[in-house]
């Protein structure tokens, strides 16, 4: 992983399997079914529910500042701590979290390559006994909202040009064949993409094993798409989880700057009124 921008940001299987046992280390499980933790998970591991604790639950938004600080406490998460996330489908939650913990400036954050799906198929210890840790007092900074693109820049953007639009969904999305994944409700009113978007979609990322490709991969797949980091970055999806996991890639495993994540995402953006969209492939 030593050719990666940032190789401190992932860590192994085997990794995980010989420091989740070190009390500066906390591993965190956050999956799409919510219920896999339940299932087994790596032991010691917190669980994390993204729709109930990711989220703010009265605004359409991410968590607050000061619901950040009391999740992270209350998983015995202290501001030195080193917070391994890892989750299912390929890390789309894991990586959900890793952006929202880097909005609020935790410095020592890591994804586990290969996610819960390598886990499992390593044939590795799992444990179904739920961590009770110890409270911390976490202090989280100020939201660094230069990690995010709101609607406006996302409109600015389109009017005054200079950057990649990259659509991570499928191409069934991108297209408006399909509106939404099957199983997830979030959905919009309109299929299509952003004027002018690429379409990269993120497992186009990931081995077939669940884990990163190799950065000269990585660099050839999004240069054959015009998107080389000479220009600033805004990923985007459905509601903001699947580009988290794009934009981790671009900003921490290849390195580009002004990478941004439009987590508004699909949902807003395919709702707005009087606002012109594009079809087809």
């Amino acid at each position: 992983m030593q050719d990666y921008a940032h190789p401190e940001a992932l860590v192994s299987t085997d990794w995980v399997a010989e420091n989740k046992d070190n009390s500066d280390v906390v591993v965190v499980e956050v999956d799409v079914d919510t219920g896999g933790y339940d299932q087994g998970h790596v032991p010691g591991a917190v669980g994390w529910n993204w729709s109930e604790q990711l989220c703010d639950q009265v605004v359409r938004d991410i968590l607050p500042k000061e619901g950040m600080e009391k999740l992270l406490s209350s998983s015995g998460i202290n501001n030195d701590a080193t917070v391994v996330l890892y989750g299912d489908n390929n890390n789309w939650f894991a990586a959900w979290a890793f952006w929202q913990l880097k909005v609020y400036g935790h410095e020592k954050v890591a994804i586990m390559n290969g996610g819960r799906g390598k886990w499992l198929a390593e044939g590795r210890e799992l444990s179904t006994d739920t961590p009770e840790p110890e409270t911390t007092d976490y202090t989280a900074s100020d939201a660094d909202n230069s990690l995010r693109s709101f609607l406006p820049e996302v409109q600015k953007a389109l009017g005054e040009g200079g950057f990649d639009m990259v659509d991570v969904r499928s191409p069934e999305e991108f297209s408006g064949e399909m509106l939404a994944p099957p199983g997830l409700p979030e959905t919009c009113q309109r299929g299509g993409h952003i004027p002018g978007a690429s379409s990269i979609p993120w497992g186009m990322a990931c081995k077939e094993d669940g884990t990163f490709k190799d950065r000269e991969e990585l660099e050839e797949l999004y240069a054959s798409r015009g998107v080389d980091g000479d220009r600033p970055v805004i990923a985007y999806c459905r509601i903001g989880e699947r580009s988290s996991h794009t934009w981790f890639v671009l900003a921490y495993l290849l390195g580009f700057n002004g990478v941004t994540n439009y987590d508004g995402s699909w949902t807003e953006y395919g709702n707005l009124v009087g606002v012109e969209i594009e079809k087809g492939s």
